[in-house]
């Protein structure tokens, strides 16, 4: 499954690349650097990546850096900061995206991505189910020994190791950090959108899996509503049109109805009229939960980093 939604992303990636206004500019200022050649593996070129692991359960992670273009030329420049889940697929894609939206001048802000690794040597299903779900209580398609549930651990970390890290090492405008996730990822998102919402300023939140443990996530936003009269992040919710619920249908979802759970989180939103909270959702028509992703990562940094 994971193998599959990488490469119907990178199918999809490679489309949205074919789209421009103006060919021969586009083909000018995406021409890339020399690669090394003779076998060597493919490098994302202007890319950092440093080790920075969690001290309380011992983990090993790494964060994968890439720089604004600007960066170099603009010293006193702070820039945004984009975390994004699924460092594995999402980190080059995402890049690639950003800079890909500014080719025929700008519609994002420049920014600083900074992807969120796997633990090390672990498979990442392994990694993303214990690190990305807020409860132990996982699916029932799950192996029996699949350890779910420790969220909250992780989002200590990433409050406690990543960001200081980031914010020691480079440019970072500490106003403005952007958590992004997808499917599990988005799940993540929710867990520190309702307990901890400051840790981020703004999210885009792709696909959650709120059907997990019962619409775990739902629960904790009702909770979150009994204790707070605002919340103030900026926050875009997608979908794809295909995680439907239509049994028997090709592409549509056989077991949950996630466009529904993504509009009953929206709704449950919009009626708490939070002064401070920024919200938009959308449900994007002809993608399903493997190919939406690249698609929403663009609207949701075109909603939250607009240039104008």
């Amino acid at each position: 499954m994971q193998q599959r939604f990488l490469n119907a992303l990178l199918v999809a990636l490679i489309a949205s690349f074919g789209i421009s206004g103006d060919p021969a500019r586009a083909q000018a200022q995406t021409t890339p650097k020399v690669q090394p050649g003779e076998g060597r593996p493919y490098e994302i070129v202007d890319s950092e990546v440093w080790d920075v692991p969690d001290p309380v359960s011992g983990r090993g992670y790494q964060v994968f850096v890439a720089l604004p273009p600007s960066y170099a030329k603009q010293p006193r420049q702070r820039y945004p900061v984009l975390y994004v889940t699924d460092a594995d697929y999402a980190f080059p894609i995402v890049r690639q995206l950003g800079r890909r939206l500014n080719v025929e001048g700008p519609q994002i802000e420049e920014f600083i991505l900074v992807g969120l690794s796997y633990a090390k040597g672990e498979d990442g299903a392994v990694s993303r189910q214990r690190d990305y779900t807020p409860t132990p209580n996982g699916p029932s398609t799950a192996p029996a020994n699949a350890v779910h549930g420790q969220a909250r651990a992780y989002q200590e970390y990433l409050r406690n190791q990543v960001k200081p890290f980031i914010a020691a090492r480079y440019r970072a405008d500490p106003a403005r950090t952007i958590f992004l996730g997808h499917s599990y990822g988005a799940l993540l998102g929710m867990q520190i959108l309702f307990t901890e919402p400051g840790l981020f300023n703004g999210y885009i939140l792709g696909s959650p899996s709120l059907w997990y443990d019962k619409r775990h996530a739902l629960k904790l936003e009702a909770s979150y509503a009994k204790q707070n009269r605002d919340l103030k992040a900026n926050v875009y919710l997608y979908v794809g049109a295909y995680e439907a619920l239509r049994k028997g249908v090709r592409r549509y979802n056989q077991t949950v109805d996630m466009v529904a759970d993504n509009q009953a989180l929206e709704t449950a939103l919009q009626s708490r009229k939070y002064p401070s909270l920024k919200l938009k959702s959308a449900v994007l028509n002809d993608e399903d939960h493997l190919t939406v992703a690249p698609r929403g990562f663009t609207q949701g940094m075109k909603y939250l980093l607009s240039a104008h």
